[in-house]
């Protein structure tokens, strides 16, 4: 049966969905199966590792930012209400002030979805700007700030990366620590996870790391490779609230996984299942069930809830068979998961569909068919997800 899903792989590499990438299935806790596809780097011809480091994009939006803000909000140092006046070092302008943590989770802030500011900053900065990620950062962050909003605040939802690099500067001020930081200490570092982390600018010890390249970049001039693709992201230094994450499959699993555990999903019993959980088996949740579900509720079908999306009602990611309580994210370079708490599966699908360009988009078509494949492959007809290879 598992052939069905590694044959549906290499067929996309043969149809030019991506070069390379890594599928990871999960139930109740159980890895089902794990591997690696085609190439890393083209020109190369480096062969992807189960253990390769992808940059994930808009991942870092719900596995970086948004579980930051919930964790400060364990702490009393956050409420979903907060709004910018009352979270920010400086002067809000009246229109944006009353935005709050929630909006800006949720995506009806207003704010625009994308705008290329690095292209503005670069141009008053010269060519030293990436000598300086602290001023271009702040430059960034003003821009947004003077930014006209396309709606009342709450009124739409339009998905935007202008809200999360706010919500970075929130949890940055309020936490006195940069996102990079914040995460490692509150998160990854206590879940045991390595392999997720942000490549600021010049960081040093990384560079042995197998890094999947994405574009050859027509500002940058190179493939990137081990540095974040986001060029908002890269002005201000690598680390940011939409983008900058980078890090294997296993790695995005065990922090899912944990996110399932503290929804209180079902996990396999049997013994055999152990041995490939996650090490984190505290008895207490890790995230507060409560706020946890606070943050996936209110969504609906086709809505996103803060920090994540869930399945839209025509065309979903997801394929047709995930539950309407599955709960996902895409990321622009080729990556994205899907976990279905109702049954306790997870699949997580890291891709560099941009290497070496941007404009391929076969990758929309091919995530359903993937999805429905890996559901039909692992579905045993008595309608529970089986733990068996």
């Amino acid at each position: 049966m598992i052939s069905t899903v590694s044959k549906r792989m290499h067929q996309a590499i043969a149809e030019g969905v991506f070069p390379g990438g890594v599928l990871l299935v999960s139930c109740k806790g159980n890895l089902l199966f794990h591997d690696a596809f085609g190439v890393a780097d083209i020109p190369a011809n480096e062969p992807v590792h189960v253990d390769s480091l992808f940059d994930l994009a808009s991942l870092t939006k719900p596995l970086a930012t948004a579980l930051s803000v919930l964790k400060l909000i364990e702490k009393g140092m956050l409420s979903l209400s907060s709004t910018l006046e009352d979270l920010l070092p400086t002067g809000v302008p009246y229109d944006k002030a009353g935005i709050t943590v929630s909006q800006l989770l949720r995506h009806i802030s207003g704010l625009p979805a994308h705008r290329p500011y690095y292209q503005i900053i670069g141009s008053r900065m010269g060519e030293g700007e990436a000598c300086y990620p602290e001023m271009a950062q702040a430059h960034l962050r003003q821009l947004i700030l003077n930014e006209s909003l396309l709606s009342h605040p709450g009124e739409r939802q339009l998905y935007s990366d202008l809200g999360y690099i706010l919500l970075c500067w929130i949890i940055e001020y309020t936490s006195k620590k940069p996102l990079n930081q914040f995460v490692l200490e509150h998160l990854y570092r206590p879940l045991g996870i390595s392999d997720l982390y942000f490549v600021r600018h010049f960081s040093r010890g990384r560079s042995h790391r197998h890094f999947v390249s994405t574009e050859n970049c027509p500002w940058r001039k190179k493939i990137l490779k081990g540095e974040v693709h986001d060029d908002n992201a890269w002005i201000a230094g690598g680390v940011e609230g939409h983008a900058g994450l980078f890090g294997t499959a296993k790695a995005v699993w065990k922090l899912l996984y944990t996110i399932m555990q503290s929804l209180g999903a079902p996990e396999c019993t049997k013994k055999s299942c152990r041995q490939n959980h996650s090490p984190h088996e505290e008895s207490a949740p890790f995230f507060k069930s409560d706020l946890l579900a606070q943050f996936l509720s209110g969504g609906g079908e086709g809505k996103m809830v803060a920090g994540f999306d869930t399945p839209s009602i025509e065309k979903s990611s997801s394929g047709r068979y995930l539950s309407k309580w599955s709960i996902g994210h895409l990321g622009f370079t080729g990556t994205s998961f899907w976990m279905d708490p109702t049954i306790g599966l997870i699949v997580v699908l890291l891709t560099n569909r941009v290497h070496p360009h941007r404009d391929n988009e076969k990758i929309r078509q091919f995530r359903p068919q993937l999805h429905d494949r890996v559901v039909e492959t692992f579905h045993f007809g008595d309608g529970l997800y089986s733990c068996k290879k």
